[in-house]
């Protein structure tokens, strides 16, 4: 058995994995027992993560114009047309925007080329949707882009606050480790605070509801109750602290008592006086931060609020305490160590102070460097669009589904004159609107480093071949760097040689004045670099890690001392109107990833939440006219979206919620970017994705119906999603036309050339009852159902199950176009347990059956809960 030791390629907690190769070729993943991050747990992602290697729209050549071409011929043409540009436009009529899915050392490739030899700062990434705003609050409090904490910090910490975070679905095995923490230690309280009564509500001791956006008064409101309450660490204050009477002051003036900060929050004052006393009262505090606090258009602020707070307790640099911001990307941190922000240099240097250009243009050698910050992520792609930006280099990102306003960032795409994308996928909304496509390798092919959310690096490897012609991004930029004329700064061989550079230059007249500092690892030899273990950054001069900061109360501003930030709380931009009278709040669901490339592709990860959703209040789904599993239409002055209608009691009344993560390769119309503003933070640029404005209404279907099919189609209806099932694809699909021939319709969507000989159907035309299905020999390729009511559909376990076998008999393609089963077998119900493929009914069956009463009980039985244990909030409802 070969066993390769790499990192997990989906979110920040940056979890170790096995993986491991038989002597027949099969690969199979196991979470890595050694790897501090995750210590022998793995997510329901991370365990799938075999079902996601072949993946069967592979981008494996160059193309231009849709043509297959040379290297050569791909990386000239690049060079040339953004020479072109620059030199009838200048540098900054260039721009990149690339990925935290980038490994470290193709961010620092791409830094330095903009940066550093084209001469300008247009360089962005897709961080800036998700970390931008810790990354402004850690530098206005602490001098530095610093974590301060250790995953360790959540097995010591006596409280735990969850501010904007839903860490059961979206960081589950750090979820999972607070979850022993609880068991080990029972004294242990958690806290959660969000609008949502989500999965890790499960979890808590006291959950704090607030309006949507009310987080900076919250907090400006803890931070006076603790000053006025004697609870301010004094020595500490004095000696390590800046500018704790402005901030003071602006928290009296905002936040002036309990009562007030309740009646704003609109919260009971019971419940915040709670949470204040648990807080004041609790020494060892660990305060999580995420996107509910970070993609806002006051993001900074209020990361900064609950870092007040910890500063004026000394909670900070001690263990289990201290401010934590959970990252949403695995190199989110690694893009921001080489200055993948728009608004950075590398090595954590800013781009605004002459000393640190100089310093980093003479560590580079180059004759020229960027001399102020470029345009960040929304802003650029407005520049595009206006036409100041005419050349875009797109890496391992899919910005035409991400962005907010995603219908001006296709017009701005339209409009380039040069749009390049490199990627590893053939189609994704924005590889089809590219001019140049560039084809990448992805986890399993290509060799780096990647830095999770508490600053360990760890090493990705690769086990798998290069397919058809791709190649590292790093070797990308740098073809095209030396196609450019740049050659000589760009020498690489291999990540090695560029980890050393990007290690050195850490170092690079540092003397302590920067934290960030990698300076022991210039001379790692090649195997040395191989062999590189999980180690937390700074390093200490022996090569040793450093798992918690700031212990010697130094921290890394001008005056070596902490900055208190005085926050004035903002509201949201977007107000609620008679015509959008709903807030909408995006995130992200359990078992998929960003825009359902990578996990779209997996039966397992497709089975949890199959389709869009928007969430919403039994009661505002009543007055709405709404039916659970019906289809709402969400809209505002942007753009619609459609989605199944999911009743919920843990979401407000007036709120709704709908996922980030369905693409148009996934459906007709669920790209949730279409209904968000481009409203930014005014200091990181981080759009505001949690708060718009919408109204949602029913939408009127004709028709309801489901496709199965080997192949994957492009269904032409209203509403339809498309779902990986066990050797198929599954469509939903919904129309508001009414058709007159179903047959027509099957067949145009269905055949191929001939399929007259292999095609049988069934038509009901009074009731509007159309079934069809298509045979390749005696297989079945695919299979169509039709009906004027949801309610007359049949189920599609038992259908997808005929397409594991090789041939149906006569009385099973009768039964098929009956639309019953000709055997009775068990319905599993909705997947539960991704983990292990556990469906609803099958737990609610072994519930009755046999008397279980735990959670306990259910894995015992079902082994359901056992693994990563995102799915348990759920097995206690089932329980229920």
């Amino acid at each position: 058995m070969k066993t390769t030791k790499t990192t997990c390629p989906y979110c920040g907690v940056g979890c170790g994995v096995l993986v491991q190769q038989d002597d027949n070729g099969v690969f199979s993943v196991k979470p890595d027992p050694e790897h501090p991050a995750n210590q022998g747990s793995l997510c329901s992602k991370g365990t799938a993560l075999v079902e996601t290697l072949a993946h069967p729209d592979r981008l494996l050549y160059p193309e231009i114009n849709g043509q297959r071409v040379s290297w050569d011929e791909a990386t000239q043409t690049v060079a040339n047309r953004f020479r072109t540009i620059i030199e009838e436009h200048g540098a900054d009529a260039v721009a990149f925007y690339v990925s935290g899915q980038l490994l470290t050392e193709d961010y620092y490739v791409a830094n330095k080329l903009m940066k550093g030899c084209i001469g300008s700062a247009n360089i962005d990434t897709n961080s800036r949707l998700c970390m931008s705003s810790a990354v402004a609050a850690h530098k206005r409090a602490f001098g530095e882009d610093l974590v301060p904490c250790s995953y360790t910090d959540l097995d010591q910490a006596e409280l735990i606050v969850l501010v904007g975070s839903n860490a059961a679905w979206c960081h589950p095995v750090l979820f999972q480790r607070m979850v022993r923490a609880k068991k080990a230690n029972p004294a242990l309280k958690v806290v959660t605070i969000d609008p949502r009564r989500t999965q890790t509500t499960d979890l808590a001791d006291l959950h704090l509801g607030l309006a949507p956006g009310t987080d900076a008064v919250l907090f400006n409101g803890l931070l006076a109750w603790l000053a006025d309450n004697g609870h301010s660490a004094t020595e500490f204050v004095t000696q390590s602290t800046n500018g704790i009477d402005a901030a003071l002051e602006m928290a009296h003036d905002s936040a002036p008592g309990v009562n007030s900060v309740a009646e704003q929050c609109k919260l009971e004052a019971e419940t915040v006086d709670s949470f204040y006393q648990l807080f004041a009262s609790t020494e060892k505090v660990v305060t999580v931060f995420s996107q509910g606090i970070n993609q806002s258009s006051s993001g900074v602020d209020k990361g900064n609020a609950l870092i007040n707070c910890h500063l004026l307790t000394g909670r900070i640099g001690k263990p289990g305490m201290g401010p934590f911001s959970f990252t949403g990307q695995p190199n989110a941190m690694g893009g921001r160590e080489v200055g993948g922000l728009a608004n950075q240099l590398a090595a954590h240097l800013d781009i605004d102070n002459p000393q640190h250009r100089d310093l980093v243009q003479g560590f580079w050698q180059t004759s020229c460097i960027a001399d102020k910050a470029g345009l960040k992520a929304v802003e650029l792609f407005e520049a595009i669009h206006s036409g100041k930006v005419k050349a875009l280099w797109i890496m391992a990102t899919n910005p035409a589904v991400s962005l907010p306003d995603s219908r001006r960032v296709r017009e701005a795409l339209e409009k380039c004159e040069c749009v390049v994308v490199s990627d590893c996928v053939r189609h994704t909304d924005t590889v089809d609107m590219a001019h140049i496509r560039l084809p990448a390798l992805t986890w399993g092919e290509r060799d780096g480093t990647v830095t999770n959310s508490d600053r360990t690096i760890s090493r990705q490897r690769p086990f798998l071949p290069a397919p058809g012609e791709a190649k590292q991004d790093w070797e990308i930029i740098c073809e095209v760097a030396r196609a450019m004329g740049f050659g000589t700064h760009f020498p690489y061989r291999s990540a090695h040689e560029i980890f050393r550079e990007h290690a050195a230059l850490s170092a690079f007249e540092n003397d302590g004045k920067r934290c960030f500092d990698i300076g022991p690892w210039q001379h790692l030899s090649a195997t040395e670099y191989d062999a590189l273990q999980p180690t937390q950054w700074p390093l200490h001069a022996d090569g040793q890690g450093t798992a918690r900061l700031f212990a010697d109360g130094k921290f890394f501003t001008p005056s070596g001392k902490a900055q208190f930030i005085a926050v004035t709380p903002r509201p949201p931009q977007s107000t609620r109107t008679p015509e959008h009278p709903f807030v909408l709040n995006t995130g992200r669901v359990r078992d998929h990833w960003h825009t359902l490339t990578r996990t779209g592709i997996s039966p397992r990860l497709s089975a949890h939440s199959a389709e869009p959703t928007v969430e919403i209040h039994p009661c505002d789904a009543r007055d709405q006219g709404l039916q659970e599993g019906g289809i709402a239409h969400i809209h505002n002055a942007l753009g619609a979206v459609l989605a199944r209608v999911k009743t919920s009691r843990n979401q407000q009344r007036g709120s709704v919620f709908v996922p980030m993560h369905w693409s148009g390769q996934f459906s007709a119309a669920a790209s949730v970017g279409r209904l968000i503003p481009a409203v930014t933070d005014p200091i990181s640029g981080q759009p505001e994705a949690k708060h718009a404005t919408v109204a949602v209404e029913p939408f009127t279907a004709q028709w309801h119906g489901f496709l199965i099919s080997r192949r994957k189609l492009s269904p032409a209806s209203a509403y339809y999603t498309i779902i990986k099932v066990e050797h198929a694809w599954r469509y939903e699909l919904a129309g508001n036309e009414t058709s007159t021939s179903w047959p027509a319709f099957a067949r145009q969507l269905l055949c191929q050339e001939d399929c007259a000989s292999n095609w049988t159907e069934y038509y009901d035309p009074a009731r509007q009852t159309y079934r069809a299905a298509r045979f390749i020999g005696g297989q079945l390729e695919s299979c169509l159902f039709i009906s004027a009511s949801a309610g007359l559909l049949p189920q599609r376990e038992w259908l997808v199950s005929l397409f594991a076998q090789d041939s149906l008999q006569p009385a099973e393609r009768a039964s098929l176009l009956a639309g019953k089963p000709l055997r009775a077998g068990e319905d599993r119900g909705r997947t539960v347990c991704a983990c292990f493929n556990v469906g609803e009914k099958t737990i609610r069956t072994a519930i009755a059956a046999q008397g279980l009463k735990s959670v306990e009980d259910i894995g015992r039985c079902l082994n359901a809960g056992t693994n990563c244990g995102s799915c348990v909030p759920e097995l206690k409802a089932l329980l229920q």
